[in-house]
């Protein structure tokens, strides 16, 4: 038995903030954003709106075109660094809106690669018999934890939310693997110092600034595309599968160069690819949810397709999985 994604989702807030809007608020030009990042524009969540809200909409999407209710559901697993409130989780505030009374939820954190990491929970959960219908959500509002003030990081950061249910599957289609990792030696490359109970929130936290997201840019790049390749390169070898075999990669949206230097490495065309970040930015949980909904509505992923999923994020944490549509 294997653990198939039925249906996708995904939801993007109203607001755009443009790289021309973002002049006008630190020392940056619309030029240089897209030569470092490859992002355009990023969707920001309105005042009224939070990380479940955010969820909501997609996973509405997801549920409706899978032809199943909330009530039909016995898990739901929500990633997020940028729940609605400490506890509890964002996936119960979810679930109480979806009316998903017969289901499991929590949250889990593992930042950008999340939703890698909910793929690998979900797909042991549905292997071993223990659930069958299982609700996986990536969200973050970003933008609550960015720092507007500083340029190196407010560029890159959007608001987002992607969701995908899952089923068991006796065919051929579903996952054919999931793979995560981390080494907690780098988890200074990318973190939040304030608000936990190591620097609870205070006045002084605040005028440091210190609840907002700080990130080592250059050391963080040069790993990722190291990491990203290697575990790509893994990945088909333990499936059998060449570059050639695959349908589509599907990166995590952090970065513009660093995608384009690990389809290089890999020797895989962009044309085999999926980029979205130009419209997104970085929404750390959602981006692969995001994309691969994009991906399947805009027709990129057919029947029996091989399509590869990667992510690398803060902890450092990342990890990979081998679909087949």
């Amino acid at each position: 038995m294997k653990a198939r994604i039925v249906s996708t989702g995904s939801y993007a807030p109203e607001k755009r903030l443009t790289n021309l809007d973002l002049e006008k608020m630190v020392d940056t030009s619309a030029e240089w954003i897209v030569e470092r990042t490859g992002i355009h524009e990023r969707r920001i969540a309105a005042d009224n709106q939070a990380s479940s809200d955010l969820a909501y909409e997609a996973s509405m999407i997801a549920l409706d075109r899978a032809g199943i209710k909330g009530s039909d559901l016995d898990m739901i697993i929500c990633s997020t660094i940028s729940g609605d409130m400490p506890f509890p989780s964002t996936a119960c505030i979810l679930q109480s809106r979806l009316e998903a009374g017969n289901a499991a939820a929590f949250d889990l954190a593992a930042a950008c690669s999340g939703f890698i990491y909910g793929l690998f929970l979900s797909e042991s959960l549905i292997k071993s018999g223990a659930k069958k219908k299982i609700l996986l959500v990536g969200v973050d509002t970003l933008s609550r934890i960015t720092d507007w003030e500083e340029r190196s990081t407010c560029i890159i950061f959007g608001d987002g939310a992607g969701a995908v249910v899952m089923e068991p599957s006796e065919g051929d289609s579903g996952i054919m693997s999931a793979d995560i990792y981390s080494d907690g030696k780098m988890w200074d490359f990318m973190y939040v110092p304030g608000g936990g109970s190591r620097t609870p929130f205070s006045q002084e936290c605040m005028d440091k600034r210190l609840h907002f997201v700080r990130m080592r840019g250059n050391e963080t790049f040069k790993i990722a595309v190291k990491t990203l390749e290697s575990i790509a390169v893994e990945t088909l070898r333990k499936n059998n599968l060449t570059t050639s075999e695959l349908s589509l990669l599907i990166p995590h949206q952090a970065n513009l160069r660093i995608i384009q230097a690990t389809a290089k490495k890999l020797g895989l065309p962009m044309e085999k690819v999926m980029v979205n970040i130009n419209n997104y930015g970085n929404t750390s949980s959602a981006s692969i949810p995001i994309a691969l909904d994009e991906a399947v509505n805009t027709g990129r992923i057919g029947k029996n397709d091989y399509i590869l999923m990667e992510a690398f994020g803060a902890g450092i944490t990342w990890g990979s999985a081998l679909v087949r549509w």
